[in-house]
């Protein structure tokens, strides 16, 4: 058996990568709060991992309590502090003092808890084959959690941070993101200044607009054609469920050109019109194929007795169909709103009038030597709160709704 396969050794390797991961992400963290220039320090803090990763591995089951854990986490970053001499992440321990603290105990506990749930029931001597893949599967898991959620949260922190600073702050120390609590209200002098000055409650209100009514318009011709290729029989039917999706071949940069020339020459350029009749284009496709999906999942014995008991086939739609396939309205109807919310190539390219602006187009406007940047940072942060609220508070329909065309047919 290769030395791999034993509980120790995948304790110290697992232990030895968890401890640097976990090291990056705090260091990041407390250069990013601070300001200061902390390393991770990799050469000290992977042993401190791998030794707590030993140690987890020894205690027997009986002693998997709360107190061995602890003295372990003790002990972890213990190693770390020592193999630094006494700067654990590269910082003189006379600055930023708490901080220092704060992020040691973050990197001891984030380095053992979860080496230790990877490592549960573990042995210490050799291995079965299931008991190290599912350690190495526990890792790569948590290490996919982590990779993922710093390279989300970071530029997310960076935006928010940035919009809160004053231009003084941000030219003294680009790096330090740490807020001035004593300013009180006025951290939010960027976001006062963009509704003021900068007409951004009006393009709050376009975006809106624009999206709501790319919703309905999606709906109103997607639901009967969906409906159309799940349920009618009729020439072309299997090619045209077949293609619905093919637009997406052609990438919207090719076709920009085209668009921006024959919407100059027919006056639709400059105008919400020209926009709410590009932007269901994009989105009638998607909510087709979503749709006709589910209306393929639904009993048709269902709507076959509606026609049974007299009802014509437009009452069956809006009787009976729709209301099984509010759900997916709803999912689709979420996912349409948040392409016409977040779309910027078609409106930077067909709007010139400040007073058309959707909220992506008066963000790019912010891109200006001459504009501030944390009013950028801050017109980033009022175009993305909006829709990520929506989402969250709506994502168990965006799920079913993208699971549901794929459930049949």
């Amino acid at each position: 058996m290769s030395i791999l396969r034993y509980g120790y050794v995948v304790g110290a390797v697992l232990g030895l990568l968890w401890g640097g991961v976990i090291a990056i992400c705090v260091a990041i963290a407390l250069s990013l709060t601070t300001g200061a220039a902390a390393t991770p320090g990799l050469l000290a803090a992977m042993p401190a991992g791998a030794i707590a990763g030993v140690l987890l591995v020894l205690r027997k089951p009986e002693n998997s309590g709360l107190m061995p854990v602890l003295l372990i986490t003790a002990v972890s970053g213990a190693i770390l502090v020592a193999l630094r001499l006494a700067q654990p992440f590269g910082i003189e321990f006379s600055q930023n003092t708490m901080a220092q603290v704060v992020a040691l105990a973050i990197f001891a506990t984030g380095t053992t808890l979860p080496i230790g749930k990877m490592l549960h029931d573990i042995p210490f001597g050799a291995l079965t084959r299931h008991e190290f893949e599912a350690a190495i599967i526990k890792f790569l898991t948590g290490f996919g959690y982590v990779f993922f959620s710093v390279i989300v949260a970071i530029p997310f922190f960076v935006m928010v941070m940035t919009s809160l600073k004053s231009q003084q702050a941000l030219l003294a120390n680009p790096l330090d993101y740490s807020l001035d609590l004593s300013k009180g209200w006025g951290l939010f002098r960027s976001y006062v200044e963009l509704f003021r000055d900068f007409h951004f409650g009006r393009y709050l209100a376009t975006s809106a607009f624009v999206s709501i009514m790319t919703v309905l318009i999606t709906l109103l011709f997607s639901v009967p054609g969906a409906y159309a290729v799940a349920r009618l029989r009729f020439k072309g039917q299997a090619v045209m469920s077949r293609s619905i999706l093919l637009i997406y071949m052609v990438p919207m940069i090719v076709l920009a050109l085209p668009i921006y020339i024959a919407f100059s020459m027919v006056g639709l350029r400059n105008s919400l019109v020209g926009i709410l009749l590009i932007y269901p284009v994009t989105t009638i496709p998607v909510a087709l194929y979503m749709l006709q999906g589910y209306f393929r999942g639904l009993p048709a014995e269902i709507e076959e007795a509606g026609l049974m008991d007299g009802l014509s086939r437009l009452k069956v739609i809006w009787q009976i169909t729709l209301p099984l396939s509010l759900p997916a309205i709803a999912s689709v109807s979420l996912y349409v709103f948040m392409i016409g919310w977040n779309e910027f190539l078609l409106a930077f390219m067909l709007l010139d009038d400040p007073s058309k602006f959707t909220l992506t187009r008066g963000v790019a406007m912010l891109n200006s030597s001459e504009i501030p940047r944390q009013h950028l940072m801050a017109g980033s942060v009022i175009a993305t709160i909006p829709i990520m609220l929506i989402f969250l508070g709506l994502e168990k329909f965006m799920t079913k709704g993208l699971t549901a065309g794929s459930v049949k047919g």
